[in-house]
């Protein structure tokens, strides 16, 4: 396939790596100009462009931008043929994101993206840590492989994205529709918690929305003590003992 990322970060470097390893055509473009871009591009087996190019000629365009920064993508998608598939992996932290009253009044944040850029979006990716997608991946056979969630309205965009978290290395697990997208949302039991398809399954169940963002400001709290950001491990072990659900 050939794929549009933007957003050069942890996660969308990685994406780009993985999926260039799979044998996928990538380009990737974030607020660097493709110039600043060149070295990580190389490395990671991209074509540097700009965001306007990203979404041309493509298959998939994956959005991992930090979530405040959704808007400036409005109009972008314009177009973008209909049957472009568009995966958001963004999260809301009001700490960085500001708040969003929309959000905060329970909008699955999602929805509220799919608003902004006036495309139907499928999430996924957005509930697993850089580091457990850059190193956590198995072959299908494992017995132990790790799962991720896939929310989203059209069954063939989200079999694309089943298609992707597979050859990532995790197991594609059907989260529902998009506006069941809390379910995998920060200070959820399925977010960041490198649960199995089985455990996850059940995690997803037992979300509870209204303790989630109470669950997300716990977990700042206790990483605001810590002398130095925690590692991939503790990290997950933080969200799995804050991330409660019902």
């Amino acid at each position: 396939m050939k794929i549009g990322i933007i957003g050069a970060g942890n996660i969308g470097a990685t994406l780009a790596q993985k999926f260039s390893a799979n044998g996928h055509s990538i380009k990737l473009a974030s607020t660097r100009t493709p110039d600043e871009l060149r070295q990580l591009a190389q490395k990671v087996g991209a074509e540097p462009v700009t965001p306007d190019e990203a979404v041309k000629n493509v298959d998939v365009v994956v959005v991992s931008i930090p979530f405040k920064n959704n808007p400036e993508l409005a109009g972008l998608f314009a177009d973008v043929p209909t049957d472009v598939v568009v995966i958001d992996t963004s999260n809301y932290y009001p700490v960085r994101d500001g708040n969003i009253a929309e959000v905060d009044d329970g909008k699955p944040e999602s929805v509220w993206s799919s608003a902004q850029f006036g495309r139907p979006v499928v999430k996924t990716f957005n509930a697993i840590l850089a580091g457990v997608l850059a190193d956590g991946g198995t072959p299908r056979s494992a017995a132990d492989r790790l799962a991720v969630p896939i929310a989203g309205d059209d069954a063939a965009a989200k079999a694309t994205a089943q298609t992707l978290v597979d050859e990532t290395g995790f197991e594609p697990v059907d989260a529902g529709s998009l506006a069941d997208s809390w379910h995998q949302q920060p200070g959820t039991p399925a977010y960041c918690t490198s649960l199995t398809a089985h455990d996850l399954r059940k995690a997803l169940a037992a979300a509870d929305k209204a303790r989630a963002p109470q669950n997300l400001q716990a977990l700042m709290d206790r990483l605001g003590a810590y002398p130095a950001f925690p590692s991939t491990d503790e990290m997950t072990a933080l969200n799995r003992e804050l991330n409660r659900g019902s």
